[in-house]
């Protein structure tokens, strides 16, 4: 009989079904496939994206990172961040700020930079998000990078986007939520259990060094699904330190080398949680600090969701975590 089995995400309180009776080949192919058009990012195209808000320089006359206004922005700056009713219903201007950070002058992919540009791309995550937080009315933050056509990829450049939002999205809300009422009721961090479970196993680690632990989650929504926390408690992204910077790089590099290696450059969708602001309610933030950590996940992008996925709310799933931890950390990386 084939095996089937249904597990609880702790974060999220989400189900995943795996099941290997529906082995279900991939319906989405290599990015490297895909019909590439000339890039508005190239370096010497600066003239589309002529204002730049943070650039990070090459040796040279040259740039390495640079970050610019998204010409088509989801939210803008301008309006009013003050919740109406309407009728029976709420709602608010689209405040908030769309920015897309252009990870390489040429076309060459982030996890085949060198480290030290890599971090560049993370300081720049960094540095774009504490200016935004000058703005009052900002109250959380994204990074978000979609690779590959079914990502949501509109471009085939190395590029990651900042979404600043004038209120709290219901995942984060979720995330926080369950994090506060674990440390509630137990008295310590739902991810220090969740790392110390992950390093005490072994079995869905895949990639970890001083400062992160990459991982298969338990409850893992897609094949090779990876996790990447900071060992270090702190809710804020902007806290990160110039040595964790470094050393996210570097974990950075392997977990999307694996997974290239692994998935044939299979498209996927980074999406980085950090903490919201607390100026608006610092009295509801009381144990923030101790309970809820920021952190990153990587989803390959392989099937369309179905019906039954979108009927039940919960994820399916063919590859149990462990066996593609397991194949993940048995990858040779060439230098």
């Amino acid at each position: 009989m084939d095996r089937t089995e249904m597990r609880l995400d702790p974060l999220t309180e989400a189900w995943t079904i795996f099941s290997e009776s529906r082995p279900i080949p991939p319906a989405f192919g290599s990015v490297l496939a895909e019909a590439k058009a000339a890039s508005p990012f190239t370096a010497g195209h600066e003239r589309h994206a002529a204002h730049a808000l943070h650039t990070a320089h090459a040796p040279g006359d040259g740039w390495q990172v640079r970050v610019v206004p998204n010409r088509a922005p989801i939210v803008r700056v301008e309006g009013d961040a003050t919740r109406r009713s309407d009728g029976f219903y709420d709602r608010m201007d689209g405040v908030g700020a769309h920015e897309v950070i252009i990870e390489d002058p040429g076309d060459t992919a982030l996890e085949e930079l060198p480290l030290a540009d890599i971090e560049k791309v993370v300081t720049a995550w960094k540095v774009r998000m504490l200016d935004l937080m000058r703005d009052t009315r900002m109250r959380s933050f994204a990074i978000i990078k979609n690779v590959g056509i079914p990502a949501g990829a509109r471009v085939a450049h190395s590029v990651s986007q900042l979404v600043a939002m004038a209120v709290i999205p219901p995942l984060l809300a979720r995330k926080l939520a369950v994090a506060r009422r674990f440390f509630d009721t137990k008295k310590r961090s739902i991810f220090d259990d969740i790392l110390r479970e992950e390093v005490r196993s072994g079995t869905r680690l895949v990639y970890e060094n001083n400062g992160f632990t990459v991982f298969c989650p338990y409850a893992a929504r897609a094949p090779f699904e990876l996790a990447i926390y900071p060992k270090r408690q702190c809710p804020d992204f902007h806290g990160l330190s110039e040595q964790e910077t470094a050393q996210l790089a570097d974990a950075l590099k392997s977990a999307l080398r694996r997974l290239n290696r692994a998935l044939d450059h299979a498209p996927y969708n980074l999406m980085l949680f950090t903490a919201p602001t607390r100026s608006s309610r610092p009295d509801h933030w009381t144990t923030i600090e101790q309970d809820f950590r920021w952190h990153i996940e990587i989803l390959p992008r392989l099937y369309y969701r179905g019906g039954v996925e979108l009927g039940t709310g919960c994820w399916l799933n063919t590859v149990w975590p462990e066996t593609a931890a397991d194949f993940l950390r048995s990858l040779a990386l060439p230098e």
